[in-house]
């Protein structure tokens, strides 16, 4: 069985990349239309996440022993669960009083705990690969855990980029809440592993990652003031969502 301390390591350093986006999100001279590219460039990336986290659990729930073609019922009830009990669980918390609005806070918390559930899921396969000695494997996914991490700060620190108000040390807390994870993730995967807990764990990203998308994209439209600068706002938020996607998908790729 391989080191435990450098799988610890290497776990910590692909975890907390997810800081390595902070400068370019606390800049204080940030220019309304860079605002709104990094905004919906964040919804791009959760997007991408969305797409990538299916065809991580796609395999599992479709490994019917009968057919290719049919869902394995256990693991699609685990799905089905776990994406729509996180997802209404957000709406009856953000909707427990009439009028509430979702602040920057919740928002920006429900994108980490996603980011989070995600990482989990990442830092299985990290441990999980080291233990089997599959040093090749391990190094592949590493890089590209890495690379994806550093894109991730972006969707959490979205809610903030505008405000007078940064708040550095929550955004950070949040970024903890999201990296954190692939610590947990890689020591756990590295005794123990079943798919079970990967598709879990992502299905529970999925709801989330669905949720906190809706009120993105209903900022990302809010018309711009004066009027005129709403049409500009509007293909700058097309562009930035486009540019996110391809984003994440090129690291995701490397």
């Amino acid at each position: 069985m391989a080191s435990f301390p450098t799988l610890l390591a290497l776990a910590t350093v692909m975890g907390f990349s997810i800081y390595l986006s902070m400068p370019i999100l606390l800049r204080k001279s940030t220019g309304s239309r860079t605002i709104t590219l990094l905004n919906s460039a964040a919804i791009g990336i959760l997007i991408f996440l969305l797409a990538d986290l299916f065809l991580d659990v796609g395999p599992t729930i479709y490994s019917n022993a009968t057919s290719e073609f049919l869902a394995n019922p256990t693991y699609a009830t685990i799905f089905v669960v776990a994406v729509g009990g996180t997802f209404l669980a957000l709406f009856f918390a953000e909707h427990r009083s009439k009028g509430a609005t979702l602040a920057p806070e919740g928002l920006a918390l429900i994108v980490a705990l996603a980011i989070g559930f995600q990482n989990l899921t990442e830092g299985l396969v990290l441990g999980s690969s080291w233990a089997s000695g599959a040093l090749g494997l391990t190094t592949v996914v590493f890089v590209g855990f890495f690379l994806q991490n550093i894109t991730e700060g972006f969707p959490i620190a979205a809610p903030f980029l505008g405000n007078v108000e940064r708040r550095v040390g929550l955004i950070a807390g949040f970024f903890l809440i999201g990296g954190l994870p692939s610590v947990i993730g890689g020591v756990t995967g590295y005794f123990y592993n079943d798919p079970t807990l990967d598709l879990t764990f992502s299905s529970l990203a999925i709801g989330a990652i669905l949720y906190s998308i809706i009120p993105m994209m209903r900022m990302a439209f809010r018309p711009a003031q004066p009027p005129d600068a709403t049409y500009l706002k509007q293909r700058l938020t097309y562009v930035g969502i486009l540019l996110g996607f391809l984003v994440g998908f090129a690291v995701n790729a490397l």
